[in-house]
C-alpha cells in the first residue's frame, strides 16, 4: 500500500504538473548548486526538475518511511529545456521487486514540452523500503557513520573505475545546510532538518541523493556541452549516505567511444566520493560529440 492507503501497482499514474521555465527558476538552481554554465542563459540545466518524482510520493511511496533509501537513479536526456517555455511532467510506477530484504518501487518521471509534447528528460528513481515489521526492530539508527564504516569493512568494494581513458575535470562541492534547504526545501524534511531525520532513523540531515546526480550532470555538461543536453545518459547506484557539511568530488573517466549515427558516444565511469574516499554514488554516464 502507498501513503494514501491505496495499491502501489505497476502502471499507476502518479500525477502531472505544468511549469514555466523562467530565468528566475534557472538562477535559483544555479545558485543552489553553484552551476553557472554559459548555456543556462538560453536553456535550463537538464536536471532542473530533479525531484519532480517526489511531488507525488503519496502515490508511489510505501507506507513504511522509516529507513527508506534512494538506491539507484537513471537519467536520459533527449532535448534542451528552453528558457521561456512551458513543460509538463508525467509520473508513473513502472516496476516493483524485492531484493535483500527490502521492497523496491521504481518511478518513471517524464518531462515534456507542453506545447508540442516532445520528450525532454526521463528519470527513473529506485526507492527501497524496509518491511513494516522491521520498523521497530532493534532501536538506534538505520544508518550512521559507524554502521557505514562497518559495512565497508565487511564488503570490500570491487575495483572502480575500471576505465583507462582520460579523466574529465572533476567538480568539488561542500554541502551545507543552506544548500540542502535550497535543493530539498522549503518544508522541513529529513534532507533539510535534523529532527525530521531522526524521526526516520538517521542521526543527521541526509543529503538528498538527487543532488549528487546533479553534480555528475554538471561535470558532463562542462565537458560535452550540448552533447550532454541532447543525448546524455546516466545510471548510478547510491552506495553510501552523504551527510550535511561533508565535502564531495564528482569524477568521470572515459571508458570507450562508440559510433552513433554521424556522432560518437563517449562512455564514462562516473563516481562521487567524500574527502575520505567513501563513494556515495557510482555508475556510468555517456554523451555525444
Amino acid at each position: 500500500m502507498n501513503l494514501k492507503g491505496e495499491a502501489a501497482y505497476v502502471g499507476r499514474h502518479c500525477g502531472s504538473h505544468d511549469y514555466e521555465i523562467t530565468p528566475e527558476v534557472v538562477a535559483f538552481y544555479a545558485d543552489a548548486l553553484d552551476d553557472h554554465h554559459e548555456l543556462h542563459s538560453e536553456i535550463a540545466p537538464p536536471l532542473l526538475h530533479h525531484s519532480e518524482c517526489y511531488k507525488f510520493v503519496g502515490d508511489w511511496y510505501l507506507k513504511n518511511l522509516f529507513g527508506n533509501l534512494h538506491a539507484q537513479q537513471d537519467w536520459e536526456l533527449f532535448a534542451p529545456i528552453r528558457v521561456g517555455s512551458t513543460t509538463r511532467t508525467r509520473s508513473t510506477i513502472i516496476e516493483r521487486f524485492q531484493k535483500r530484504g527490502r521492497d523496491y518501487v521504481v518511478n518513471e518521471t517524464d518531462l515534456m514540452d507542453a506545447e508540442d509534447g516532445r520528450l525532454l528528460v526521463r528519470g527513473r528513481t529506485y526507492q527501497s523500503f524496509l518491511p513494516l515489521k522491521e520498523e521497530k526492530g532493534g532501536g538506534g539508527f538505520v544508518v550512521d557513520e559507524k554502521t557505514a564504516k562497518q559495512k565497508a569493512s565487511r564488503e570490500p568494494r570491487p575495483p572502480f573505475p575500471t576505465a583507462t581513458g582520460s579523466e574529465l575535470t572533476p567538480v568539488k562541492k561542500t554541502i551545507d545546510v543552506r544548500r540542502c534547504w535550497m535543493f530539498s526545501g522549503p518544508v522541513p524534511n529529513y534532507h533539510t532538518d535534523r529532527e525530521q531525520a531522526k524521526k526516520l532513523g538517521f542521526p543527521n540531515i541526509v543529503v538528498q541523493g538527487m543532488m549528487s546526480t546533479c553534480f555528475v550532470s554538471q561535470l558532463m555538461q562542462d565537458a560535452f556541452g550540448m552533447g550532454w543536453v541532447v543525448g546524455g545518459k546516466m545510471s548510478v547506484k547510491l552506495t553510501n549516505v552523504l551527510w550535511v557539511d561533508e565535502t564531495i568530488t564528482a569524477h568521470a573517466k572515459i571508458r570507450e567511444e562508440t559510433p552513433e549515427g554521424t556522432q560518437t558516444r563517449v562512455h564514462c565511469d562516473v563516481w562521487v566520493e567524500k574527502d575520505d574516499g567513501t563513494r556515495v554514488i557510482l555508475g556510468s554516464a555517456s554523451a555525444l560529440r
